[in-house]
């Protein structure tokens, strides 16, 4: 046997991508700690932490509206399946985290979705679950991006504030322009 015959096999490693956003990035810098660009790994017992505090978190955002521990990501093995995830947990005891649609408090939290955004402030965090095999460790693989994610990726933190008829045709398009729709009773026609 070779070398190469003999050799273990190489297992895949479950790989967190996410994308930071932030509309004063330019000027303020708060991602200047953050190692964009290169995945890291990290053991599956650590617990990766964000926010303010580079003695306590491993990603650091240097903007003083930042929590000390903005939130937690967990990496965990589910139950009765070789299925792996990130559990997110909200650690700031002054700012709401959104996953997606969910909101949570201080010391909420839920399981990440394979691909979702998350927000806190002004900031958006696009994060995607790449799945591997191995149970020793995750790797991290940060990103930068340029534009909004929200408007970027077409996936909203907020509900649209726009109604919908129940014909599916909006009005306004056959009002004159300043007018506004007003009601009428049936039995004035």
């Amino acid at each position: 046997m070779t070398s190469f015959e003999e050799a273990k096999t190489e297992e895949t490693v479950t790989c967190l991508h996410l994308t930071f956003y932030h509309p004063g990035q330019e000027e303020k810098m708060m991602f200047r700690c953050l190692n964009f660009c290169k995945r890291e790994k990290v053991r599956a017992d650590d617990t990766a932490k964000f926010g303010r505090d580079s003695s306590v978190c491993r990603y650091s955002l240097m903007d003083t509206r930042v929590s000390r521990i903005q939130f937690s990501l967990q990496f965990y093995r589910k139950l009765h399946t070789l299925e792996c995830g990130f559990e997110i947990k909200n650690l700031s005891k002054k700012t709401k985290l959104t996953v997606n649609q969910t909101e949570l408090g201080h010391l909420n939290k839920i399981d990440l979705p394979w691909k979702c955004i998350i927000c806190f402030g002004d900031y958006q965090i696009l994060a995607e679950i790449q799945e591997g095999e191995s149970v020793d460790y995750f790797e991290t693989h940060l990103h930068m991006a340029e534009a909004p994610i929200l408007q970027e990726r077409c996936l909203p933190c907020l509900p649209s504030l726009q109604p919908i008829p129940e014909n599916g045709i909006s009005p306004s398009l056959f009002l004159p322009q300043g007018k506004s729709p007003t009601e009428i009773d049936e039995n004035e026609l």
